[in-house]
């Protein structure tokens, strides 16, 4: 007889159907798996034998053929253990197959017949909503991220014997309830990094609270041991709750890869791969393609330290998903597009020896070190950066000092406010943030005075390293500058903050009167 079950596999962070078809017939006994399945799938038959003796129930001793359709798309994982343990019990006749129609079946067994988490149940409840199905049967540590998804029935179960048992008209398995909406959370809250601890660091503080206010990408250089790592790792302190909206598309991601633990990613990301992190790990792929670094990092923060660390092509790979805030990865199974919209935080040292630049000590590299350091980091990719800063080193009495620095919490409040203001003025265009700005959406909510249009064409005129792309991005900076003082026009100082935020383009403009720490004091009176 044959028993067929609703499942699914993954491809990316989609879910995509499938049918397990299950034949026992008499013959040579033995089990065979088609549909291109993975040795994870095949090797279900053990766990799937060993769960049915657990239960009292014997694996048939006939001929088993497992189907799983469609035939031409690869599945990979052990969430089919279940369906096709329950289509070996309908094909036998042991258990009735009504109650499982229009159910999708995902779960890993135990060899003692327990449920065990499986990956991408959010989208597999996603599928199974948009394929007008009743809802889905699920491991009870699966099951809470898939009961976000309205109009489904979610059941959760431990052990395969409370579905064999629900089947033969036993206990019902219990629904699981759908989880209040509209929460969210920040990971700042109680966490033991603040930024009251930096001490100093005016500039670079600054400009962090540009970058998150804005979600501007940003480059920290300078010697070692200054605070650039200590910085970075304090972004995720002042960074806004997230929105519903961005907790889902999160926790899709998570569950795909089999990190969300059943639970809603409630948290921005912050993602700090090492610097050996090979190219597949950081943008995504495989044989079936899963999210990389960037993907994980959507909504959140990618910390990139000692940048020219990084093998060349593995930070150039980056350069067109912070263009498209996606990325896309092609395999002969297909082609997957996987989100990656984030705020990419780099740190690096100036030099090989990490002391160019310093007052406190000499530079022991030669021209042609420096050079090839530097030659690590192409200017297309740092022109996709939109801040810059030259950390410096800490002064020994403010290092000492006891009173602490601004708090996150308050930072935090100004960022607040800033993203409140950018999600209004561009609701209209799809952005959420000024860095997400189409040309259209600049061209009509980036209005610049006079004295700040001569101010860029001043900066144009002596920066030879500005370009198209960075002017914008110049225009971008100075838009949440103005947000976070509350101003409804770039005026000439926003602009003149902006540029000096560019520190790695050439020529600088030396007017004191445009320096950060004389802008910012006049903002938020904290510097």
């Amino acid at each position: 007889m044959l028993g067929s079950v609703a499942s699914c596999a993954l491809l990316g962070i989609d879910a995509f159907a499938v049918v397990v078809e299950v034949d026992v017939a008499s013959g040579l006994p033995g089990y065979h798996v088609v549909g291109l399945p993975t040795t994870s799938v095949r090797e279900g038959a053990v766990r799937i034998r060993s769960a049915l003796a657990h239960i009292g129930q014997a694996m048939p001793n006939k001929k088993i053929t497992v189907n799983l359709a469609p035939a031409d798309r690869r599945k990979e994982g052990a969430a089919f253990d279940l369906p096709i343990a329950m289509g070996i019990l309908i094909a036998e006749e042991l258990v009735e197959q009504g109650p499982l129609d229009q159910l999708l079946l995902m779960g890993e067994l135990g060899l003692d017949g327990s449920l065990r988490p499986v990956r991408g149940a959010l989208s597999a409840a996603i599928l199974a909503r948009d394929r007008g199905m009743r809802g889905l049967l699920l491991p009870a540590r699966s099951a809470a991220e898939a009961a976000v998804v309205e109009d489904i029935e979610v059941y959760a179960a431990s052990h395969l014997s409370e579905v064999v048992d629900w089947l033969r008209g036993g206990i019902p398995l219990p629904r699981v309830p759908v989880p209040q909406t509209g929460q969210t959370s920040n990971h700042s809250i109680g966490s033991p990094d603040d930024m009251s601890d930096v001490r100093g660091q005016h500039t670079a503080r600054a400009a962090i609270e540009v970058a998150v206010a804005g979600g501007h990408n940003l480059f920290l250089t300078g010697p070692p041991g200054i605070g650039k790592t200590m910085l970075a790792r304090r972004i995720p302190s002042i960074l806004p709750p997230m929105t519903y909206e961005e907790i889902l598309e999160t926790t899709q991601i998570y569950s795909a890869v089999g990190l969300a633990r059943g639970e809603l990613v409630r948290r921005r990301p912050f993602r700090a791969p090492h610097h050996s992190t090979s190219g597949a790990a950081l943008l995504g792929g495989g044989s079936v393609p899963r999210p990389g670094e960037i993907s994980l990092a959507h909504n959140g923060v990618l910390f990139l330290d000692e940048l020219p660390e990084f093998q060349r092509f593995v930070i150039e790979s980056l350069r067109q998903p912070l263009e498209d805030r996606s990325v896309t990865v092609a395999r002969v199974q297909g082609t997957v597009t996987l989100p990656a919209s984030f705020l990419l935080v780099a740190a690096a040292n100036p030099c090989p020896c990490g002391w160019l630049g310093s007052q406190r000590r000499v530079c022991t590299c030669g021209l042609r070190a420096i050079e090839r350091y530097r030659n690590k980091l192409s200017g297309p990719l740092l022109d996709r950066i939109d801040l810059q800063i030259f950390v410096s080193g800490v002064e020994l009495s403010d290092l000492r000092q006891q009173a602490p620095a601004e708090s996150s919490r308050a930072i935090r409040e100004r960022v607040v406010r800033a993203r409140q203001v950018q999600r209004k003025r561009l609701a209209r265009f799809g952005c959420r943030t000024n860095a997400e700005m189409s040309l259209v959406a600049m061209q009509q909510t980036c209005l610049l005075s006079d004295r700040a249009e001569r101010l860029l064409e001043r900066l144009n005129q002596v920066r030879q390293g500005l370009t198209a792309r960075s002017v914008n991005r110049l225009i971008r900076v100075a838009r949440t500058i103005a947000d976070l003082a509350e101003r409804e026009a770039i005026d000439e100082d926003c602009m003149a903050e902006a540029a000096a935020y560019r520190a790695l383009d050439n020529e600088p403009v030396r007017d004191e009167r445009f320096s950060v720490s004389s802008v910012r004091s006049a903002i938020s009176g904290k510097v």
